[in-house]
């Protein structure tokens, strides 16, 4: 398929209408200091074989300083994970380390 016709993310193939446009979503262009984001962390097993990973929500920036965190709090936890769509993803139950390094850094908790 070439790329003229391919789908795009949000699922729009065609439109017979001359006017129209894709509405590009707001980013956000700037991170929150870190004081103000309230990131949540909660231990998750669905979609993955019964396999634990600890997931951190609430992270306000850009995608950037997102991969950025996310590569310090794998090499922190000595494990992998991935950060991607404003979530970032460690592999296993690490809830008990990730918390202190994140309130030590100056990140508050969400409750």
């Amino acid at each position: 398929m070439s790329k003229k016709n391919k789908p795009d993310n949000r699922g729009f193939v065609f439109s017979t209408d001359p006017n129209f446009s894709f509405e590009s979503p707001d980013e956000i262009l700037e991170t929150l200091a870190p004081a103000q984001q309230k990131l949540r962390i909660r231990l998750e097993t669905k979609h993955r074989a019964g396999k634990a990973v600890t997931l951190i929500t609430g992270f306000i920036g850009t995608n950037e300083d997102l991969e950025i965190l996310g590569k310090q709090l794998k090499n922190f936890c000595g494990t992998g994970g991935s950060a991607k769509d404003a979530e970032i993803i460690i592999q296993g139950d690490q809830r008990t380390k990730l918390l202190p390094w994140l309130l030590k850094n100056g990140y508050t908790q969400s409750k």
